[in-house]
């Protein structure tokens, strides 16, 4: 066995996400800011989910204002404009992170088709 060959289990992914992702990188939102979108008020949950609340990633290239939502890792917001792939699963990830049950569940659902 190739041990310099790392593979993530999507079963123990999907898991961590359900189960542990908004204990260990908990957030609130803070200040309205300009940003990018995510969590419910990006796609894809935003065709499902009609909210009132605006959530963004902050960024000075950023089109929208809304409250501002850390990103799990500073480079984040970068690459997400970059890949429009990564930018729905971190904006299905930041709805695990700190939407209610019914936003968790539908971005849980629309990971599970993602993640294979």
């Amino acid at each position: 066995m190739d041990t310099s060959v790392k593979k993530v289990s999507s079963l123990a992914l999907m898991e961590f996400l359900k189960h542990g992702i908004r204990y260990v990188f908990s957030v609130h939102p803070g200040a309205i800011v300009r940003g990018i979108l995510t969590a419910h008020s990006a796609l894809p949950l935003k065709t499902i989910i009609i909210g009132e609340e605006t959530y963004v990633r902050p960024s000075a290239k950023g089109t929208v204002r809304g409250q501002s939502v850390v990103p799990l890792y500073p480079s984040i917001t970068k690459a997400v404009q970059q890949d429009l792939k990564l930018y729905e699963l971190l904006a299905l990830t930041d709805a695990l992170r700190l939407g209610r049950a019914r936003e968790r569940n539908l971005a849980i659902e629309e990971l599970e088709k993602r993640i294979k």
